[in-house]
């Protein structure tokens, strides 16, 4: 069973998200204005769409693999997350970005993804002076090999 996702687009020249059966389950989308950018610039790129998500799901948001290596931007939040509030009709999906060089996006690059997930369930914790896990030695344990 498929879920439905409302989309307004801002601009009609954005060509329209696409989801390719059997490829990946994430999602390119696309710059939505020409932007210019100088090394060491920050700004948030307008994405051009705004969705309303299922009941009970939020988007995550990452760079393509071939972002960086194409354009020279890094995402400055990491990871974007979009939680089901954010759903107005003013309500367009950015990613803010960090310049490493100089570089112009054209409207239309594909230079993030998406994917929805479900929202974390309700969670409650209880505070215990001793963990009955194995120890596995503390952060970075593993080693280098």
């Amino acid at each position: 069973m498929s879920e439905i996702i409302k989309i307004k687009y801002f601009d009609d020249e954005i060509e329209r998200l696409e989801y390719i059966d059997g490829k990946s389950d994430w999602i390119d989308l696309r710059v939505s204005e020409r932007t210019e950018l100088k090394k060491g610039d920050f700004k948030l790129i307008p994405l051009g769409v705004a969705m309303e998500l299922p009941k009970g799901y939020e988007a995550h948001i990452v760079p393509r693999s071939s972002t960086f290596k194409n354009y020279g931007i890094l995402q400055a939040n990491s990871c974007g997350i979009v939680d089901g509030s954010y759903c107005g009709d003013n309500d367009m999906w950015r990613m803010p970005v960090y310049a490493t060089r100089d570089v112009v996006l054209e409207k239309n690059d594909r230079i993030c993804q998406f994917r929805i997930f479900e929202n974390q369930p309700t969670i409650q914790f209880d505070v215990v002076e001793h963990l009955t896990g194995k120890d596995r030695g503390g952060f970075g344990s593993t080693g280098k090999n």
